[in-house]
């Protein structure tokens, strides 16, 4: 705008002068003409303004409007039922996955896709919820949706960080421990770095960290939460090997004695998990340790080890 008053104040200086020159006006009459145009520029621009606001405004206007207007995905069950005591068992019917209370499962499957939906669906975080996910043998949708969040915490890899100071995105709940959260998502690097700690403002979705960053930040988030059952999906995906193998050893630590689900093909990860789930079709085939699956799957060497057989076959140890 400002550069548009200039030119057109340059513009009008160099027509007065030409006229002036060859005598078709007066050099009086171009300081006035001069002196009218720079009068104008102030109303004008604040014409401008005016209709700038006014469009920027009515967009934002109608935005709001459309997520008040949205209904909630999940709704309040009418008879909610009695919410199961503190370790109670996760089950899903419809993949026949099995997660025993306060051990570290790993879920593990040729088709990303799948093993995110899993995840989402064990949180009740899915598009569309069913019975089939059951907590202590009562499925979610009868459970309040306030409950279910409050008990079982999803992160997936469309996670992100919103604006505001960095220690209050990371602690969500105002009373995690958000060191031993960044310890063990191995991104005190990552708080070193900035200039005044975790009171440095975050930039909208955390523009200003790499991708490796941001996924070692949204992670520590969901361990300060420190939630009764906490469902990871593909923590380790933007990290370097050795840091994956640090989070990986900090991981099984930090979350001892709780439930833990993470969906991954990193052997790192899945060499500490407890126990690991193979997905095919959509649903369980086989679960056993790393080392178990290793040596029995051909189906699960392919996807861990991205090896032919043979090769993957040599490299397990006996």
């Amino acid at each position: 705008m400002a550069d548009a008053a200039g030119r057109h104040v340059v513009l009008v200086v160099w027509l007065g002068a030409r006229q002036a020159v060859s005598g078709t006006i007066t050099p009086g009459e171009l300081v006035a003409f001069y002196g009218y145009s720079a009068f104008l520029m102030i109303p004008l621009r604040t014409v401008t303004e005016y209709a700038n606001k006014l469009i920027r405004g009515r967009v934002s206007a109608r935005r709001v409007c459309n997520v008040l207007a949205l209904e909630p995905a999940t709704r309040e069950p009418v008879d909610p039922a009695t919410p199961p005591p503190i370790g109670s068992e996760l089950t899903d019917r419809r993949s026949g996955l099995r997660v025993r209370p306060g051990l570290l499962t790993a879920v593990v499957s040729d088709q990303p896709d799948d093993s995110a939906l899993l995840a989402d669906r064990l949180g009740m975080a899915a598009a569309e919820t069913d019975d089939d996910v059951r907590l202590g043998g009562t499925p979610l949708t009868r459970l309040r949706p306030t409950d279910v969040r409050r008990r079982i915490v999803v992160s997936d890899t469309g996670a992100t960080l919103l604006s505001g100071p960095l220690g209050d995105r990371l602690d969500v709940t105002g009373r995690g421990d958000v060191a031993s959260a960044l310890a063990t998502a191995s991104a005190e690097d990552v708080l070193a770095a900035l200039p005044e700690g975790l009171r440095t403002e975050v930039a909208e979705r955390g523009r200003e960290f790499s991708g490796g960053q941001r996924q070692r930040l949204v992670l520590a988030r969901a361990l300060a939460a420190d939630p009764e059952i906490l469902v990871l999906v593909e923590p380790t995906s933007a990290v370097d090997a050795h840091t994956e193998a640090r989070i990986a050893g900090r991981l099984r630590d930090h979350r001892a004695g709780r439930t833990t689900v993470v969906t991954t093909s990193s052997p790192l990860v899945l060499d500490v998990a407890d126990e690991v789930a193979l997905l095919a079709g959509g649903r369980v085939v086989a679960v056993g340790t790393h080392v178990e699956l290793l040596r029995s799957r051909a189906d699960y060497r392919s996807v861990v080890t991205r090896q032919s057989d043979d090769e993957a076959a040599a490299a397990v140890v006996p």
